[in-house]
């Protein structure tokens, strides 16, 4: 067995404005999200102007605190500093159930009722292009039947970090799936959103996540520094359970991400959202800074 990383996440998000201005309630989607494979152990939110802060779990158990203000300024700093056990295998190793090791399978009826809008796409596919573009990866019948099912996501995940090309933008949205294979390229963002919708269009359950990326070796796509904001997928799979898997990075498991929020949308996982009186050109700057560092 591999010892825990203990890690400290601090995510600082600074907006500057021309004038003092006012602030309508902010959604933030910043604590890390609690699990047997991470514990929580501090974790702080700091903001200035002053806001009253409350917290709420959303529909899909993500912790999710609105910050409302009293008071204009012409400056408005989030600080989110966690620090946090991450213990995951660095080569997992899956019990998936012998009726589900082999793709297609049956779910049971709770797992579809459950699954629910998980297992539709996000996007319109009208083409059913990304739905041929995943039907390239299920192999033909095996021995025993059927494609082995982790492999065929193995491979879907892998072909996305073959086909498109990395790229980094500023933005929080994403491109639709048919976008991200017309253009060859995309972020991190964009290769967990054709993943995620790749895999629903051949009937799995899959949800967005978004988090922290810790790259101590310096030698991962996506990564800005020992660590940065991060987004990558997870598929529910009978037996296992939900598995990871990060495109931009051909990688299983969650060795080396940070959880902040599932959802079924990107858009539901954006870190900071909220509202001011003014129009666009009021803002100044916005900067982002993000350190994730061993405790």
């Amino acid at each position: 067995m591999q010892p825990m990383s203990m890690l400290t996440i601090h995510h600082r998000t600074i907006y500057r404005y021309r004038t003092p201005t006012a602030f309508g309630p902010h959604r933030l989607v910043l604590r890390p999200r609690e699990s047997h494979a991470l514990r929580l152990y501090e974790y702080e939110l700091a903001i200035a102007p002053t806001a009253v802060v409350t917290w709420a779990h959303d529909v899909a158990g993500n912790s999710v605190a609105t910050a409302s203000f009293s008071e204009p300024s012409d400056t408005l700093t989030i600080d989110s500093t966690a620090t946090l056990a991450l213990d995951v295998d660095r080569w997992p190793v899956f019990d998936i159930a012998a009726s589900a090791q082999r793709f297609p399978f049956l779910l049971s009826e709770d797992e579809m009722t459950d699954l629910g809008a998980l297992r539709l796409q996000a996007y319109l596919d009208c083409a059913g292009r990304v739905c041929d573009w995943a039907k390239r990866f299920v192999a033909g019948p095996g021995p025993g039947g059927g494609t082995d099912t982790l492999s065929l996501l193995k491979d879907i995940s892998a072909g996305i970090a073959a086909q498109i090309a990395y790229e980094t933008r500023d933005d929080d949205g994403a491109q639709s799936p048919d976008e991200t294979l017309a253009r060859g390229r995309g972020s991190c963002r964009d290769f967990a959103v054709l993943f995620v919708d790749a895999v629903r269009s051949l009937g799995f359950g899959a949800r967005i996540v978004s988090g922290y990326l810790y790259d101590p070796d310096l030698d991962m796509r996506g990564s800005a520094g020992a660590g940065s904001t991060h987004a990558w997928a997870e598929v529910y799979v009978p037996g296992a359970g939900w598995i990871t898997f990060d495109p931009t990075n051909r990688s299983v498991g969650g060795y080396n991400l940070v959880p902040v929020a599932v959802a079924r949308h990107i858009r539901q996982t954006i870190p900071v959202a909220g509202s001011f009186v003014g129009d666009k050109d009021s803002i100044e700057s916005m900067e982002v800074r993000v350190y994730v560092a061993p405790k």
